[in-house]
């Protein structure tokens, strides 16, 4: 029996993910967390085969919680789930330790088959991300990558707000830090960046399909 613990900040979210899996015979949802250090600690006490872990938990993200998890359980095998495309952090995902990478719009069977596969210690990625993978090891130096590829996990996601329009303030609430914080960031993303306003930052993160 595959033991599984569901990470999300959403209660509705978690119920269905309950639902879907509740179907196979192999698995069993032994826990669920709403919070980073609510995962932590339950990973701390207990042993789990697989954890569902949402990107976006407040405060801390998934990329946080996936790397001191790395460190502290090694051997636990970790499905990222998120609702942005995998233009935006499927790589990094991969990059940082995660069995794989899946969208919240992906069809119920094939949350089932991700779990069963990454649970014997493989990886599940789609066709298209498989792709950008090899593409990425094939990129030799860092001066051969795009801009974005160069922030740091933080740094990408502020970047990401502020070209879908987000304010200061709402990314200060989203990520528990201070305005005063958040426009350090914006200060460092421009310059790695070598862009000079939010709106290049825009023009840049559609068309290269980081934002809607």
């Amino acid at each position: 029996m595959i033991k599984i613990l569901i990470a999300d900040d959403h209660a509705i979210v978690r119920e269905g993910l309950k639902r879907i899996l509740g179907s196979a015979t192999d698995m069993a949802v032994s826990s669920e967390a709403s919070t980073g250090q609510e995962v932590v600690e339950k990973v701390t006490r207990d042993d789990f085969d697989v954890l569902v872990l949402d990107i976006s938990m407040p405060g801390r993200n998934g990329l946080d919680i996936l790397r001191e998890l790395r460190v502290m359980k090694p051997k636990l095998h970790v499905l990222m789930l998120s609702m942005f495309p995998e233009e935006q952090y499927a790589v990094r995902v991969i990059r940082a330790g995660a069995s794989g990478y899946m969208t919240k719009d992906s069809a119920p069977d094939e949350l089932v088959t991700a779990i069963r596969r990454i649970s014997q210690g493989r990886k599940y990625v789609s066709p298209s991300l498989a792709e950008r993978l090899a593409a990425d090891l094939e990129l030799g130096s860092d001066q051969d990558k795009p801009p974005h590829e160069l922030l740091s996990d933080r740094e990408f996601r502020v970047m990401c707000m502020m070209a879908a329009g987000t304010t200061a303030n709402e990314i200060a609430e989203e990520l528990m830090l201070s305005v005063k914080t958040i426009s350090t960031y914006r200060t460092r993303v421009l310059r790695k960046m070598r862009m000079k306003s939010s709106a290049e930052l825009t023009h840049y993160a559609i068309k290269h399909g980081l934002v809607d």
